[in-house]
């Protein structure tokens, strides 16, 4: 492991450093991540220098890939959760202003995105029950479901 690091370390570490625009601190997280998965599979790892290096940079790309992902999904789901809570309404009028809102904004997202959040948060449907009722897996609700909601909270805009 140490021979593989020493000879790849430094060129892994300058290819994260390009893909992660320059944050340091990522980049040797990720070439952390990329090392363990290369210890964690040994055994898959090719013996000459040759290949060894095309399969560093390939688990490196994916390593970067994943956590590229669950950032975007962080930021997605803390944006998501502002519009959790609702202020209570104490104003008729602002409250026939917020719901015509909410009406207006879903009109606005795709049939499959408003077809999911009515069913869920207005017909109280779970994930399972609807995805049976579409013939789509489970995921694919719960996915279209955070797309829809942040989708949402796009046309929205910020909530006071």
């Amino acid at each position: 492991m140490r021979e593989l690091h020493a000879a790849h370390g430094e060129p892994l570490r300058r290819y994260l450093m390009r893909l992660t625009m320059g944050e340091r601190h990522l980049a040797d997280d990720l070439l952390q991540d990329t090392m363990l998965k290369a210890w964690r599979n040994m055994d898959t790892v090719p013996v000459t220098p040759d290949l060894a290096r095309p399969w560093l940079f390939t688990v490196a790309r994916r390593v970067f890939i994943d956590a590229t992902r669950k950032r975007q999904v962080r930021n997605a789901r803390a944006a998501v959760a502002e519009y959790q809570e609702i202020p209570s309404v104490s104003d008729h009028a602002e409250q026939i202003a917020n719901v015509r809102s909410v009406r207006t904004a879903l009109s606005a997202l795709g049939e499959q995105h408003r077809e999911v959040l009515v069913e869920l948060y207005y017909n109280d449907v779970t994930p399972r029950e609807l995805a049976e009722r579409l013939n789509v897996p489970e995921g694919t609700v719960r996915s279209r479901r955070f797309y829809a909601l942040r989708a949402l909270a796009g046309i929205l805009g910020p909530v006071d």
